[in-house]
């Protein structure tokens, strides 16, 4: 397979990268290096530095390839609240870029990367037939992106499938943005011996799905059967845990125990969030399978070694 992994320079689209690569596809990266690292990226991968607002650069990238990845976005529900106009301009505009030029180019399907920030506050388990209410600028930007897959695939014969990421986390997620997600900035105040800084209450809860699971869901989705195309699946666990215990699981890994710092709610930001991952295990074949623990302990693992060598 020819696959082009948009914003492959990121977190999760190196960590895709790096899987398409270790089972032998060729892989194109399409990356402005804004946010991502060269140093995230497979050697055996093709690099085209390019952004996703610049439909030429688009078109380039997707000339040959059988599958697109599209990550690239500006993911941070702060960041979208100080500068909706960056957000949009990336998520929305990059999103119809690269449908355009996939379409053209007779790309056999495009994974979105969505989010479950679309659902806004929900009590309970978040399903894909519920009602959404998108409470900042980066939820309006990826539902937008979802209804442009779904118009695309109807209108364009592209054949696109929408995963809305819960709150992904794991090795490899860097912490130097102010706009950090939550693990990272945990992490990293805590391998330095700080207090860690909560938001809010830090009782807030989140559906937490690891990396690995995450890059399964991707590989899951690109093989799916003609049936998924134009449809939305939650990729998560079921599961939440408030960030309060989430300092308290990476305290325990690193033998720490430091109050933590109350900060003012963020806006955007809601009280819960878990997903109802029923139809990706019965349509995608894909459920999650990382450890809690094992995994908080691998992505710790990785912030100690990266400090370490600092």
């Amino acid at each position: 397979m020819r696959a082009l992994v948009t914003g492959g320079a990121g977190f999760i689209g190196s960590s895709i990268a790096r899987a398409l690569v270790g089972r032998g596809d060729a892989v194109r990266i399409l990356d402005n290096f804004l946010t991502g690292f060269k140093e995230n990226i497979p050697g055996e991968a093709e690099t085209v530095e390019g952004d996703v607002r610049d439909l030429e650069a688009v078109r380039e990238a997707c000339a040959g390839v059988d599958v697109v990845f599209h990550q690239a976005a500006l993911r941070s529900v702060p960041q979208s609240v100080d500068d909706p106009r960056a957000t949009n301009h990336t998520n929305v505009d990059g999103t119809l870029n690269v449908l355009t030029a996939a379409a053209e180019a007779g790309v056999g399907r495009v994974v979105y990367a969505s989010s479950s920030s679309v659902y806004g506050d929900v009590e309970g388990l978040s399903r894909e037939d519920m009602p959404i209410d998108p409470q900042s600028p980066y939820a309006v930007s990826k539902l937008t992106g979802e209804l442009y897959c779904r118009v695309w695939t109807s209108t364009q014969d592209l054949s696109t499938v929408s995963l809305r990421y819960f709150n992904v986390f794991g090795p490899g997620q860097h912490p130097e943005s102010q706009y950090a997600a939550i693990f990272p900035g945990l992490i990293s105040r805590l391998v330095a011996g700080r207090r860690p800084e909560v938001d809010w209450d830090g009782e807030q809860s989140r559906d937490f799905v690891f990396i690995d699971d995450v890059v399964r869901a991707n590989l899951a989705a690109a093989a799916a059967p003609r049936g998924a195309s134009g449809r939305v699946f939650n990729i998560g666990t079921g599961a939440t845990r408030t960030v309060n215990q989430v300092v308290e699981t990476i305290s325990q890994v690193l033998g720490t125990s430091l109050e933590p710092i109350a900060r003012p709610k963020r806006a955007g930001d809601v009280r819960t969030s878990r997903a109802d991952v029923r139809r990706a295990r019965e349509e995608l074949g894909w459920s999650p399978e990382a450890e809690w623990d094992e995994a908080v302990a691998a992505t710790v693992r990785w912030f100690a070694q990266g400090s370490a060598g600092s």
